[in-house]
């Protein structure tokens, strides 16, 4: 008799501990490319780019979002390579909206990040006629309306 209660019990814990539910997400597992080609204040042309990682279970486990950027040298690189070089720290704390400003790599990584936790875009506010958000991403103050289309073309790919 204990043996058979013993079974009972062993074979409710393993039924319970079978029935974790993992998160399913809306996209097909993958590595998935977006880009956008813009003029630049200056003519040039650059290219936005965006990659994201979707995982076995359909969620986006990660996003990268570059820009490419022409130096007042001439030298063609991206604003991430570029990082504390890009200079844009000053004219974001002048915004007065991040303490003390950030970089173009960090407030993209704010971006990224909350797509992440978002699972996608559907979260984003828009004003000025979709060139830039509201406070929907704390910490962002530049212009995202490139990036967002380039995710966007990478998470269609991953419908």
């Amino acid at each position: 008799m204990k043996k058979l209660l013993l079974t009972f019990v062993l074979v409710g814990l393993l039924l319970m501990t079978g029935c974790t539910k993992v998160a399913e997400g809306d996209y097909k597992e993958g590595t998935y490319f977006g880009y956008v080609e813009e003029a630049g204040y200056d003519g040039t042309v650059t290219v936005t780019t965006a990659a994201i990682y979707v995982d076995e279970n359909g969620m986006i486990k990660s996003v990268f979002i570059d820009s490419t950027y022409k130096s007042p040298d001439s030298k063609l690189t991206t604003k991430k390579a570029l990082g504390d070089d890009y200079g844009m720290k000053g004219t974001s704390a002048d915004r007065g909206v991040i303490p003390g400003g950030a970089e173009w790599y960090e407030q993209v990584a704010n971006l990224e990040k909350k797509i992440v936790e978002e699972q996608g875009l559907d979260w984003i506010e828009w004003k000025d006629e979709g060139k830039t958000t509201t406070d929907s991403v704390t910490g962002v103050t530049i212009n995202i309306s490139a990036m967002y289309e380039a995710v966007q073309k990478a998470l269609t790919q991953a419908k």
